[in-house]
Order: structure tokens, then sequence, then C-alpha cells
């Protein structure tokens, strides 16, 4: 970057060129030189804005990262204290975010994405308890410097990203006379067309889409069906940009403006468990669930307003080619990659490649444990629920794992990459890896 002020400031380096170049040339230089310096500055990093990345993929297009394991494993950046919650990290604008339980309450936690440093935390509510773990769930999202922060027991707020304070707040389980879902409520914030949208499962209202400035309800979508553990995301199928939604018994897409209902499918699960995040393959739908249920590519035909769904492959129940639990399956090229569950959310998980567009399963690692992964630059990066790290190439040919190092203890939360740092978490500290190749 060319620094001015070893110039003296524009002023004198104004004098200087136009002496040499003309008013003219000066002025083009200028323009070139300024456009270069907000170029420069205002260059968003790389960064993990919400669940499941920039796209709620799973995928980044980061490259340089680690081919050669190192002899210890990938150097450890930063480790501090957090919280309790299955809420994972994300990261944006220097500043890596969470939600964690602690002191009796519910927190959003900030640090510097450098090294750890406590920025801010804001006090979201009084802690939530669950059998199935206690804490928040829903991880949060950034956008245009604000941070959408989503409860255990349904609370949406919006928070300022430079200092935490709270801007509007919302409990739309009571707004909506609605319940909270068994095992608390999972939905991570999704922001489309100046809206923030949750699934909620209330009875006249599975989907609430909330103004981002005012915290006002703009529109409700879906009767009768219950929350489930997913989270909604834009996806273009069909030939169109919709939110697609996985609640507790199916699915449908939205209109992102209105809400209107564009398609639905039945999908039911026992105990609502419907978890993964739905994927955009190969210009259809593919959800997936554990429990044994399996998975299904749905293909969406235009008609009228909205469209016909129809299954271009299923593989279902115990002899199912892929389960994913509460993983969200990755597509890296013309392979899937995920965790596939067997029995009734037993302890059995293998890691397994799948072809996206028939479903038949290219390779298998049998009994690789639970856990979640994200891909970039040709691997998959897996944090197991034991708390291990493990980077495995994304070959759809064979299982080849570069290396594997113990990194937290045990974890349901989703890694999160930005910059070439892997940030990691479970319920007691925040941990940045280093993922660089050297």
């Amino acid at each position: 970057m060319l620094r001015i002020q070893s110039f003296g400031g524009w002023p004198v380096l104004a004098r200087m060129l136009k002496n040499r170049i003309g008013r003219i040339g000066l002025l083009c230089l200028i323009g070139l030189i300024s456009s270069a310096l907000t170029r420069a500055d205002d260059a968003p990093s790389k960064g993990w804005p919400q669940f499941l990345g920039p796209d709620r993929t799973g995928v980044s297009t980061e490259t340089g990262l680690i081919t050669k394991w190192p002899a210890n494993g990938p150097r450890e950046v930063w480790r501090v204290p957090g919280g309790v919650g299955m809420s994972a990290v994300v990261v944006q604008g220097g500043k890596a975010i969470t939600l964690v339980q602690k002191q009796g309450r519910q927190w959003a936690l900030c640090l510097d994405a450098e090294t750890g440093q406590p920025l801010w935390e804001t006090d979201l509510a009084p802690m939530y308890r669950n059998q199935m773990g206690d804490g928040p769930r829903a991880t949060p999202t950034i956008t245009d410097g604000t941070v959408f922060v989503h409860t255990g027991e349904g609370i949406l707020a919006a928070l300022n990203l430079k200092d935490g304070n709270l801007l509007w707040q919302l409990n739309l389980i009571e707004k909506l006379d609605a319940e909270i879902a068994d095992y608390g409520m999972t939905s991570s914030p999704l922001v489309v067309g100046g809206r923030v949208i949750v699934t909620v499962g209330a009875p006249s209202a599975t989907v609430a889409a909330v103004d981002i400035k005012t915290g006002e309800i703009a529109w409700t979508a879906g009767e009768g069906h219950p929350a489930g553990y997913s989270s909604a995301a834009v996806r273009k199928v069909g030939g169109r940009e919709q939110i697609v939604v996985f609640h507790g018994n199916g699915a449908f897409g939205l209109d992102p403006k209105t809400g209107a209902e564009l398609w639905g499918h039945d999908y039911v699960t026992d105990f609502n468990c419907n978890i993964a995040t739905p994927i955009a393959v190969d210009d259809g739908v593919l959800l997936s669930a554990g429990e044994n249920h399996g998975s299904v590519l749905l293909g969406l035909t235009p008609k009228g307003d909205g469209f016909d769904v129809a299954p271009r492959w299923s593989s279902l129940g115990s002899k199912s080619t892929l389960r994913n639990e509460w993983q969200t399956s990755v597509q890296v090229g013309d392979a899937l990659f995920g965790f596939d569950n067997v029995g009734s959310a037993g302890p059995v998980t293998h890691l397994c490649c799948v072809n996206p567009k028939t479903g038949e399963r290219n390779w298998q690692e049998l009994r690789f444990g639970k856990g979640n992964l994200i891909a970039a630059d040709g691997k998959l990066f897996i944090v197991t629920m034991q708390g291990e790290l493990v980077v495995v190439k994304a070959d759809p040919r064979k299982f080849t794992v570069l290396g594997r190092k113990a990194v937290v203890e045990k974890t349901r939360q989703a890694p999160a990459l930005a910059d070439g740092r892997l940030f990691i978490r479970d319920d007691k500290d925040i941990v940045c890896v280093d993922v660089r190749q050297k």
C-alpha cells in the first residue's frame, strides 16, 4: 500500500506530480491511487459471518491451507475461556463472536479474532437448561455492522457489532403463542432482504421474518408445523432463489420478499429431529436426517407461482447411504461428504462420500465417530465430538487423512474458518488454530 504520509500528505504529493505530468495526468493518477487505497482499506477480510459460512453451505473459497501435517499438528494461536452452549463461532471484521452460558445467564461474547482478547459481552437472557445440553444452541449472524442472535428459549435480538449494545429484542415464542421445542430453539438467524428469519414452530407461524432495523415482524409463513432443529438457508433451486426451511415434519420453500409458500414436502422423523440444513444439489434440494431415516434429493419443476416437487433419488431406512443426524453435509465438486449415523441416535457414525446425482456411496470410513465438518482448499476440516481436529482430503475416490490432533474437550459445535484460521469451541474454551500452509 502507498503511504502518502511519507510524502508529507496529499498537497505535497500533488505539487510534485503536477510538475511532472500536468493537471489531467495528475487527476487520473490520483483517481487510480485513491481507488487502490479504497480497495485496500475497504476490502473485507475472508470471514465466516454466519452458521456454515458465507453461503451457509459449509464450504469456503479460501486457499493456501495445510497440505502437510506438522510434527505437532497445526499451531494453536490462542485459547480463552468461553462458556457452555452449542453455538458455533462466527468471524467478520476482525471479531469472533459466539453465544455462551455462564454465571447463570446467556451471553453474546465478542473476541479479537487475532489475539482472543475480549472486546465486549452482552447479557441476553437467563440461563437455559435442557436434558440434551444446557445453554444457547443457535449460531449468531453478522451483517452490516449488526449481530443477530437467537437464545435457547427463543429470544431474537440485534446487537451493535462495534460495542455489543442491544438494538432490539423480541421474544417470538411469547409473541406468536408458540412453545419452546423439546430440545431448545436452534434456528440460527438468516438475514435476507432486510429481514432476519428464524423457525419458530407456532401454530400459525412456522417461520417468522423480522425487520432488521425495527425488530417488528414483517411476515410469517407456514401453519401447524413444529419448529424442528434446522436452520433455514437461501438456495437457488428450480431456477429461483428462495428460502428453504427444514421444519419438524417436512420442508418448504418460501419467497424471500413475502414469505409465500412455493412448495412443500413431508419428511416426518422421530421427535421432530430434522436438524441438518438443506443444501442445493444439482438444482434440487437435499434433505437428510438421522434416526435411520436417510436422505432424499427433491427436484423442483416450476408450476404457476410455485413448484411441483418429486424425488430424484432417495436413500431411506436402515440401508441408507447418508443419514445426517445433526451435521450438514458439504458438496465439493462432484462429491458429497457427510456423516452417516446408524440406528436411533446411536454411537455408531461413519464418514462417507456419496455421489450427489445418484445417492450411491463412493466410500465409507466405518465408525469414524460423530462430528462436524466444513470444506476448503480441497480438504475437509472435521471436529469430532471428542474434540479432535481431523483434516481429510476431499477425495471422491478414497478416504485419506492428513492428520489429527486433540484440540478441545467434548463438543458438538461446528468449526469456523477465516483467514487461514479455524475457530473451535467446547463448553469451556474457545480456541483459534492456524491451518495455513507454511
